[in-house]
């Protein structure tokens, strides 16, 4: 559910008006390709903010489209991520994964995994590089399933599809395995660098919480056991910690609405903290307390900082930017500058590279791209 209904969808598309709020700077990609692919002379541009000091050689992947969720392959040289494009016939999230020495994805589709069946959400490749991970509601039918209808009262929510499993496919989409299932939701897997373990959410307890099972499926465990949406976990470089956003509802008034939201598939992830823990659920500490939407946390390749996504600073309740924290919640930095959404940080398993989701040099639409930069400490 990291982006089921994707959280920037609704709100760039209200507050279209502000995306280009601010004064960035523009730089042409040293080494880039440009277009000459496609028979323009133009460079391949994207935007840098001057603030950015952790980021350089940024280069846009995807036009046109909402893009999300990029995971990097063990060995680097892929990645898998989720789309939403006209341009590409998809009527909502599909699997796709793309290999950079295909250069781009602005004049070519890369490979679906998905099939196209259902609404998908969370891939990771697993080890070896052959074969990804993802959920999808595949066996509720073939076609995306309803979004939540607008409320009177205009709260944001994500919707919990009972028929979200996880699956595994090859490279060319063939379906391998079903993973993890079970009568209700099972998806935000994601793969350890050990290669040893999985964790993901389900609400097979009665609740949103986090398990972890052996890399075939097996072995399940339930790590987290409070009252609240624990989900979007990621593992530490070295595969020992994990580190995921939590909504955990406190007063007589939360918990009644988040339970009353939970018995209709929904949950709000307007008020949601960061928390690690160690693989087994011992150990949980809440490293954030800034109010507001936390999400989207991933490790540093040290292992003792954290990126992550947060509007805790708008005016607006919309602008997401990344931020860089301490493991003991200290040494709060901001990372991106974009005047409206940045999220999605991963690092590749080197910790060269930086790619994230940003509406950055969208031209004045509500698109959503990938983007990938030299990381510099």
């Amino acid at each position: 559910m990291r982006v089921l209904i994707s959280l920037f969808a609704g709100v760039t598309i209200f507050f279209s008006s502000f995306l280009f709020a601010g004064n960035p700077a523009v730089h042409t990609i040293p080494g880039g390709k440009g277009d000459a692919a496609s028979g323009s002379a133009q460079p391949d541009t994207t935007i840098h903010y001057p603030q950015e000091k952790h980021l350089k050689n940024i280069r846009q992947l995807t036009t046109h489209g909402d893009y999300a969720e990029a995971y990097f392959s063990f060995d680097d040289s892929m990645i898998s991520f989720q789309a939403k494009s006209e341009k590409w016939g998809t009527k909502c999230d599909h699997i796709y994964y793309f290999a950079f020495k295909d250069g781009h994805m602005k004049d070519h589709i890369p490979q679906m995994v998905s099939n196209g069946l259902g609404r998908t959400t969370c891939s990771f490749f697993l080890p070896g590089d052959t074969t990804i991970l993802y959920a999808s509601t595949r066996s509720g039918g073939p076609d995306c399933p309803p979004e939540p209808e607008r409320r009177a009262d205009g709260k944001y929510l994500w919707p919990i599809y009972p028929d979200f499993d996880i699956y595994v496919a090859n490279l060319k989409g063939e379906l391998v395995d079903t993973l993890i299932k079970h009568s209700g939701y099972d998806a935000e897997a994601t793969v350890s660098p050990k290669g040893d373990l999985i964790v993901f959410t389900s609400d097979r307890s009665g609740d949103l919480e986090l398990y972890t099972c052996k890399i075939d499926g097996s072995d399940v465990k339930q790590i987290t056991f409070e009252l609240g949406y624990d989900g979007g976990a990621f593992f530490s470089p070295d595969g020992k910690k994990l580190v995921f956003r939590s909504s955990r509802p406190k007063t007589p008034e939360e918990i009644k609405e988040y339970k009353e939201l939970l018995s209709q598939g929904l949950v709000a992830p307007t008020n949601m903290e960061i928390y690690t823990c160690n693989v087994d659920g011992s150990d949980l500490r809440q490293i954030t307390n800034l109010g507001k939407a936390n999400w989207a946390p991933y490790f540093h390749p040290s292992g003792e900082k954290i990126l992550f996504s947060s509007n805790h600073a708008g005016k607006r309740g919309f602008e997401f930017n990344i931020y860089m924290m301490n493991l003991d919640g200290t040494g709060l930095e901001r990372i991106t500058w974009d005047p409206v959404f940045d999220s999605f940080p991963m690092f590749s398993h080197d910790g060269k590279k930086l790619i994230f989701s940003s509406n950055r040099n969208n031209g004045g639409t509500h698109d959503t791209n990938l983007f990938i930069a030299d990381w510099v400490d």
